[in-house]
């Protein structure tokens, strides 16, 4: 498998260190590591992978996971290059192909420069397209599926596929993709909305998370999904959670539904907090919270 990688140009990093790729700054190494930048080169990882069984793992902008202190077994892919690229279509209402390793923040950044309107929604959102995709992210101002047109999708034997929105089984921070498919692309609509209005509310709700979130500390963003006419932070703060401490991880004063890493959390720390909060809340309110946070990489030493 690694002389099929090497022949495509592509350089494998071994026991390569994750923490530093995640939002947390936690978690234990990736078996190998390489980055892809074409889609020839995806579909060559994804068709090697699977011919020598060997699991295949994407890490995007590591908002939006848990990595275990043992890390990620099998190879962990980073899209970069033209499945980073972001571009538009010449038409009256363009199109935004936006590549599935592209982060949210530089797409936001480049929609202003550049006009476009119509997915002010996904301001503020720190991961990738491709993740977004996965999770249907989105903030209070709406989802991805909302401006989402189609997807293009690496499949596991290494060919492509693509997907229209309806077709990808999207509600609130979940959709069913393909089995062990990569979002390599997505297409998204503008509205030719007024672009000044547009970048008025994109600075706003920036200011916003600046005042109430803990965005100067390693977080993840939301840890919890919000319940249906509830809001997951007051809920935790209501049971007195906030600051509440394990190890080095810490549920933020500023926001309960952030965790915070205050410097030397392991994800055994983060894991042990997660599973505290869902208890008190659980047990206090009646209320199961719901994990947006994903567990990756090796947890067959947790004993639940």
């Amino acid at each position: 498998m690694l002389l099929a990688l090497q022949q495509a140009n592509l350089s494998v990093s071994l026991d390569a260190n994750l923490s530093r790729r995640s939002w947390w700054r936690a978690g234990g190494p990736a078996d190998g590591f390489v980055t892809v930048k074409t889609h020839e080169q995806l579909s060559i990882c994804q068709a090697s992978a699977t011919a020598h069984h060997c699991p295949l793992f994407v890490v995007g902008n590591g908002s939006n996971l848990l990595i275990s202190d043992r890390g990620i077994r099998g190879l962990v892919l980073r899209l970069a290059g033209d499945l980073a690229r972001i571009e538009a279509t010449e038409d009256d209402l363009p199109r935004i192909h936006v590549g599935g390793g592209a982060r949210l923040v530089s797409l936001m950044k480049q929609a202003v420069r550049e006009n476009w309107t119509g997915f002010e929604q996904l301001t503020g959102i720190p991961g990738t397209m491709g993740g977004a995709v996965r999770m249907n992210a989105g903030t209070h101002m709406g989802e991805v599926s909302d401006a989402l047109e189609s997807v293009d999708l690496a499949l596991p034997d290494g060919t492509f596929t693509s997907r229209t929105q309806d077709q990808l089984g999207l509600g609130y921070r979940q959709s069913e993709l393909p089995e062990g498919c990569i979002v390599a692309r997505a297409t998204l609509r503008t509205t030719g909305g007024d672009a000044a209005e547009s970048a008025l509310l994109i600075q706003n709700h920036l200011d916003y998370r600046t005042r109430t979130q803990p965005v100067d500390v390693p977080t993840c963003g939301s840890t919890f999904r919000n319940p249906p006419g509830e809001k997951a932070g007051r809920l935790i703060e209501q049971c007195g959670l906030k600051g509440h401490r394990i190890g080095g991880a810490e549920v933020s004063t500023k926001h309960a539904n952030f965790l915070v890493n205050t410097g030397a959390a392991t994800a055994v720390d983060l894991r042990r907090l997660i599973e505290h909060v869902q208890s008190v809340v659980e047990q206090d309110t009646g209320v199961q919270l719901q994990r947006e946070v994903h567990f990756a990489g090796d947890w067959s030493h947790w004993n639940a």
